[in-house]
């Protein structure tokens, strides 16, 4: 079996590389925390419907619409009486 010109040999284009960096690590307690906030500050955002569809046009006003939604989810979350 020939290869053509410019080829890499077959051990290189196995699929088969070294990887560099560190091994990443995956605790399923720290996903699972994780997830969970995650949904539940999406659950949070759906509240507000003006979020829901981006009416705006503008991404300033949608951002600042954003910022005041997750103002009043802390507020309500931290200032419980």
């Amino acid at each position: 079996m020939t290869r053509c010109p410019g080829s890499p040999p077959w051990h290189a284009s196995s699929g088969k590389h070294n990887k560099r960096g560190h091994k990443r690590h995956f605790d399923a307690a720290i996903f699972a925390e994780r997830s969970g906030t995650i949904e539940r500050v999406f659950a949070w955002e759906d509240t507000f419907r003006r979020l829901l569809l981006r009416f705006e046009r503008i991404s300033a006003m949608h951002y600042a619409l954003k910022t005041l939604a997750y103002t009043m989810i802390n507020r309500r979350h931290y200032c419980r009486s």
